[in-house]
């Protein structure tokens, strides 16, 4: 497996190399087929705040999506630590979801197959992503930014190629990958679709929604509740 480490605003050291090079063996025992890891390495230089100040961000690359996971701390070090246990537990849940899917055996309920998966992670992996923790960090340097007379809002657009599938298969990428949603063209109507977590109360952990854009739709609508990898929806 291929290996490379990026700093951008701080130095990647031979210390930290080789205190990465002893622990990426993990990372081959629990998937095959991977080609590289992905290594990046940012320090913001006018952080507000000293304990996140180093972000680190992992990125799997071989056959298939990509998994990505990261981490932001008061050192590389630390950054490192806790990015890298999330991608071995994404690594783990990809391993388990494909046994589930391939093997012989009823695969279970979205909620029983992912129970112990870390909920979407709560910072921007790579291309600056996770949404909720950093809307509200952007939200409060908006009201910063008002309060000192500059422009409060800013609108960032960006463009990914779309991909079809299906919306199971969609489920895996957004887990894989550690968002709160996932844009994707649904395979069984040709849509642009976007699938996200959905909250919810009791026994179910895991709930998740698709929302299609219809022109000639009149009014909002459930067409259908099913199960993860169930082949026959239940109408709702």
């Amino acid at each position: 497996m291929e290996m490379t480490i990026n700093g951008r605003n701080v130095s990647v050291t031979d210390r930290f190399r080789e205190y990465v090079d002893e622990k990426i063996d993990k990372v081959d025992q629990l998937a095959t087929k991977i080609q590289r890891l992905d290594i990046k390495v940012t320090k913001e230089q006018h952080a507000r705040n000293a304990d996140s100040a180093l972000t680190v961000e992992l990125t799997v690359l071989g056959r298939g999506p990509a998994i990505r996971a990261e981490a932001k701390a008061a050192d590389k070090f630390a950054a490192f630590d806790t990015a890298f246990a999330k991608l071995l537990e994404r690594l783990r849940k990809a391993r388990d979801r494909r046994k589930v899917h391939h093997g012989t055996r009823t695969p279970k309920a979205v909620h029983e197959a992912t129970s112990g998966l870390e909920p979407a992670a709560s910072s921007i992996p790579l291309h600056e992503s996770t949404r909720l923790a950093q809307q509200e960090e952007e939200a409060r340097l908006a009201e910063e930014a008002a309060l000192n007379g500059a422009p409060p809002i800013e609108i960032r657009r960006k463009v990914f190629p779309a991909e079809t599938m299906s919306v199971d298969d969609a489920v895996d990428r957004m887990e894989m990958i550690g968002h709160p949603f996932y844009l994707f063209v649904d395979a069984a109507t040709g849509a642009h679709s976007v699938l996200y977590a959905r909250k919810t109360k009791g026994d179910q952990q895991y709930s998740y929604g698709t929302i299609t854009l219809d022109p000639d739709a009149t009014d909002e609508a459930t067409v259908e509740t099913r199960g993860y990898r169930e082949a026959a929806p239940v109408n709702a």
